[in-house]
Order: C-alpha cells, then sequence, then structure tokens
C-alpha cells in the first residue's frame, strides 16, 4: 500500500502518530471485524458464533461490541438479517462514552444523527436511549437514505424517524435537540486499510474542501442545539485541518465548551489537545484496535430553546378500523397514524414531536409502519415483524438454517406440516419476517429488496 506522502508529512508532529508504525500497520495485511450486539434481540447471537468457532471479545470502550476472531459470512447468517447485530467499525462505538459522560441516558432526549446513513451510529443511539428518548436519523443523499431506514426498521424500534433533509432544512427547530451527532464526510484517511482505492481519491486539496463544507454543515445545524445541549463531532480522517482545527474553529466561533472525556489510558485511545487547548481523541491503528477515527465533544453556552408553534397535522386511524389492527399488534403506548392506507405506529408519549418532525421535515420513516389497509384487511409490514409490537397470538415458524436462507432469498419454501394462515418465520428464535401459509404452498413475505441475492456462500 503506497501512501501519500503529503499525507505522511502532514502528520508530523501529532499527538501518538509513529510514521514507521503507521506505515507497517497499513502494509501488515492485517483486518479488525468487529461487531455491536442489538440489546433487544442479541440472547442468541454469541453462541451463534461460537458454534461456528469465531472468538467474540469485548471491545473495551462499549458494552456490547465485539471483535471477533475471524470475518464470516454475514450475507448467510440469518441473524445478522433479523437485526441481531450491527457490522461496524470499533474506533466509531466510542461515541458510546461521550453519551455516557455528558447526558443522562436514563432521561428523555431529543438527540440528531445529522449524517446518518448507513446506520451504524444511529442504531448504537438508539441503544443508548430511553425509550421515551426521540432519534432524528437523518442523511442529506437520496441515494443512501433507503439503506439508513433498512437498517433502522432492522433494528426494531419505534422512538425513531427516519429524515432526508439538508442541514438548512431544520432552521425551524431552533432549541430542539438535546444531542447533535455530526459524523462528518471527510476526506477518508482513516480508511485506507479497509478500502485502499480511498488513497487514489485523497489529495491536499480535498482536504481543505472537505474542511469548508464541515464548517458549513456545522453552522447551519448548531442553531437548533438547546441551550447547554451536547455536540459531537467526529471524522473517519488523520487531517489535522478536519480534526483539530475544526474543533478550535467551533469554540473561537461559537458559544461551545469543550468536554473533556475520561479516557482508559489501557484503550491506547490518543487524547489530542489542540492549538487552543481543546481535547480531541485520535485513534491510531498501530496502537488502538481499529480504524483511524477523529472524534471531540462540546456544549452549547448560549443556545435557544424551542417553542412549538405548530398545529397538530397527524390523522389518526379511524376508530372503525382499529379491529383490522389490533389482532395484529400489540398497542399499549401507542397512537396509531393513518398515512393514505398505511398504518404507523407512534409512541404516545413523542406524539407532539412526531407531529412537528412530519411538518417541517421530509420524513421517510417514523415509528413502526404496522401494514396497509387492503380490502378491509391489514397487510403486515415487515417492520411490524422486525418490532417488538407483534401481538402474541400470531404464530411463529421455526426454520433451520438452509429453510432460513432459502426464505431470505425470497425462494420457495416447502410446507411441512405448517397450519395455514399468516405466520412468523423465526431462526434461533429470532423473526425473520413475514409468511402466509396455504393449503398448497407458502407465499413469501420477505421484501424483495432485501433479498439475498447470492445462491451460494462460496459465490
Amino acid at each position: 500500500m503506497q501512501l501519500p506522502s503529503s499525507l505522511l508529512q502532514s502528520l508530523q508532529g501529532l499527538a501518538g502518530f509513529d510514521e514507521q508504525r503507521f506505515v507497517n500497520i497499513h502494509n501488515s495485511n492485517t483486518s479488525v471485524t468487529s461487531i455491536r450486539l442489538n440489546p433487544a434481540k442479541s440472547e442468541t447471537v454469541l453462541r451463534s458464533f461460537g458454534e461456528r468457532n469465531v472468538d467474540c471479545t469485548p471491545i473495551p470502550w462499549t458494552r456490547n461490541g465485539y471483535y471477533l476472531s475471524e470475518r464470516p459470512s454475514f450475507t448467510f447468517d440469518p441473524l445478522f438479517h433479523a437485526g441481531c447485530y450491527y457490522v461496524q467499525e470499533a474506533s466509531s462505538m466510542f461515541l458510546e462514552q461521550v453519551l455516557k459522560q455528558s447526558v443522562a441516558l436514563d432521561q428523555p432526549l431529543k438527540i440528531l444523527d445529522l449524517c446518518a446513513a448507513p446506520g451504524g451510529k444511529s442504531t448504537h443511539l438508539q441503544s443508548l436511549i430511553s425509550p421515551d428518548s426521540l432519534l432524528v436519523s437523518n442523511e442529506v443523499i437520496r441515494q443512501r437514505v433507503n439503506i439508513l431506514k433498512d437498517n433502522m426498521v432492522k433494528w426494531g424500534s419505534s422512538n425513531v424517524v427516519v429524515t432526508n433533509n439538508d442541514p438548512k432544512d431544520f432552521s425551524k427547530l431552533k432549541g430542539y435537540f438535546d444531542v447533535i451527532v455530526v459524523d462528518a464526510p471527510c476526506s477518508g484517511s482513516g480508511l485506507f486499510r479497509r478500502d485502499e482505492a480511498a488513497i487514489s481519491e485523497w489529495s491536499e486539496n480535498n482536504v481543505v474542501l472537505c474542511s469548508q463544507r464541515q464548517q458549513r454543515i456545522l453552522a447551519d445545524i448548531l442553531p437548533t442545539l438547546k441551550d447547554g445541549g451536547v455536540l459531537v463531532y467526529s471524522t473517519c480522517s488523520y487531517s489535522r485541518q478536519e480534526d483539530e482545527d475544526i474543533a478550535d474553529w467551533l469554540t473561537t466561533t461559537f458559544p461551545l465548551s469543550n468536554i473533556p472525556l475520561n479516557v482508559n489510558a489501557d484503550w491506547k485511545i490518543i487524547e489530542a489537545v489542540t492549538t487552543s487547548g481543546n481535547k480531541g481523541y485520535r485513534f491510531w491503528p498501530h496502537l488502538a484496535k481499529g480504524e483511524g477515527f477523529f472524534l471531540a465533544a462540546f456544549k452549547l453556552n448560549d443556545g435557544d430553546t424551542y417553542k412549538n408553534k405548530s398545529k397538530s397535522a397527524v390523522k389518526p386511524l379511524t376508530k372503525q378500523l382499529l379491529p383490522l389492527v389490533s389482532s395484529w399488534a400489540a398497542l399499549a403506548n401507542s397512537e396509531l397514524i393513518q398515512v393514505n392506507d398505511k398504518v404507523y405506529a407512534w409512541p404516545s408519549v413523542l406524539l407532539d414531536d412526531f407531529d412537528v418532525l412530519l411538518q417541517h421535515l421530509k420524513l421517510i420513516y417514523s415509528g413502526t409502519l404496522l401494514g396497509e389497509l387492503a380490502h378491509k384487511k391489514l397487510i403486515p409490514d415487515h417492520a411490524l415483524a422486525m418490532s417488538k409490537k407483534v401481538a402474541e397470538s400470531i404464530v411463529c415458524a421455526d426454520l433451520g438454517l438452509p429453510e432460513a436462507i432459502a426464505y431470505l432469498q425470497k425462494n420457495t419454501i416447502e410446507n411441512t406440516g405448517l397450519s395455514t394462515g399468516w405466520q412468523l418465520a423465526r431462526y434461533n428464535k429470532q423473526v425473520l419476517g413475514w409468511m402466509n401459509v396455504l393449503s398448497n404452498r407458502i407465499n413469501n413475505y420477505y421484501p424483495k429488496e432485501l433479498r439475498i441475492l447470492k445462491q451460494k456462500i462460496n459465490n
């Protein structure tokens, strides 16, 4: 791997940088594979990896993160498709430390993940916050927002809204969020080990352009942070212009104060002190077990407090249609909202917030989509199957591994004595999706766009 000489030169003098070790680790052909468990669905995951002789070692800065001794085929693991875990780079899981050390996670919070696709940090945030908290998971690029939505649906939570907006679009929500996470678009040098093609795209000019874009993004979104709120800024870049320099720009331009974190020395995370005395945290791959990453946190000292002046715009489900839904879903603590023929369950405690967001943002997904009304029936949606809102009366069909893979490929499933009717397809006690068992066949309702395209693991 030929690292850009201008990059190596620019890193000289940065805390923790050792050029020879840095170059050696990039040329060592070593890779780090890590996952983070979904605490709502995680009970079978570690045992499953153990049965395949894959060792799982805890990542020290996060409760549910694990290093894997080898990279298995996630594509052919039904538990991956069931949303039991997320394959995520270990360094970025350090986000958990910021939340634990800066906010009361047991209290209701409004959190914005501004640059959220494909969903690693959003699924992590959702696992950390309380059920009464709200997560707005936003992606500005339209082509990337669908994978974000799919991953949030797979995670199975209802206190999430997925949006597709530019940072400027949030301008009517001044002082709204308790926490804003900006994992900013960057020059990507921290991911060279994972994506060698990124080296050819790196340039000093691109670093400058990324730094300017990062400043625009932050300046546009900061007014939506409430007084006393927390801003988390991170990149997967090594460059000072995108890391320490941005931290200093934030504290000199806005009424922000840096939040120092307690970091265990054994983690080998480097505390980077900026020119202005701010503290950021660097992950060097020759020190910490993970890819290149930078993070800094800040508190807003003079922000707005949001005041809602909007009138309700939601359309509740009519009482006449309630019986069609109640046989499918557990509706406690939920408000049912009808959008055309689709029925969503919103958390009752977040009804007003969801309503406000619906009026000011481009919502791609919200709460839990229960299903679609058709011919005086509810056709259940995949999101309902992935959630914890399925009615206890719904029958489950437990599949073996070959049948589960066939189901996820959206192939024909043989009826081996199953009773007729709508059922949940399960593997290892984890739900994969819906199927409708008829007398002569099984209709597979796994979403076409999510199906496994490969036919064999060794393809």
